[in-house]
């Protein structure tokens, strides 16, 4: 009996031996997506500043944002987008600092008279915790009547946020003719504590 006993403790420790390292490689995987998401989202950041420098009154200002580095859109009468990005949240006391807390995706189906495809980047900037909360909640989705603001030099001095949130687009190429983001829905999944 001692005999089987040892051989199954010795045989669970060596499937453990070999398990560990394939469970620290896929933590080390998510760690490199996560770092490579959150540098996209950073970049995309620093580029929609460079396209309007008045959004850093949004970027500093709001209690959190999602950026998505390219949203794919398309179009031959029903229209269909998709994109994934990352939800910065206000850190502490320091209303400036953000840190990047989650994964997002976007979704959105229309219907009307479109043609064409584009890819564009998104910003969705969240004024109040009540309209974080929302988002975080995977269950936000926009208005039907909810515009963007595209970013150009300027474009952001008259911007304002209705209900807790406004949004910024820029696109990257190709050409559509609705530029609605209304309809939207998005998802969250916050960061596992061991891929930060």
């Amino acid at each position: 009996m001692k005999t089987q006993t040892m051989a199954g403790v010795l045989c669970a420790l060596a499937i453990g031996a070999f398990a560990a390292p394939a469970f620290a490689g896929s933590e080390k995987t998510a760690a490199a997506e996560r770092q490579t998401m959150v540098k996209d989202a950073e970049a995309t950041v620093d580029a929609f500043l460079r396209a309007d420098p008045g959004l850093s009154r949004f970027f500093d200002g709001a209690m959190g944002y999602a950026v998505f580095p390219s949203v794919g859109k398309g179009a031959v009468g029903v229209g269909a987008a998709h994109g994934t990005g990352v939800l910065f949240e206000r850190s502490g006391v320091v209303f400036k600092s953000k840190k990047p807390v989650g994964e997002t995706s976007l979704t959105q189906v229309t219907v009307g008279a479109q043609l064409g495809g584009q890819a564009y980047s998104e910003v969705v900037f969240f004024e109040t915790e009540h309209a974080l909360k929302r988002f975080k909640s995977g269950e936000f989705a926009m208005a039907a009547e909810v515009s963007a603001v595209i970013a150009a030099s300027g474009a952001s001095a008259d911007a304002k946020y209705a209900n807790g949130v406004a949004v910024f687009t820029m696109t990257k190429g190709g050409l559509m003719a609705e530029a609605s983001v209304g309809g939207q829905k998005f998802g969250f999944t916050p960061f596992s504590k061991s891929t930060m």
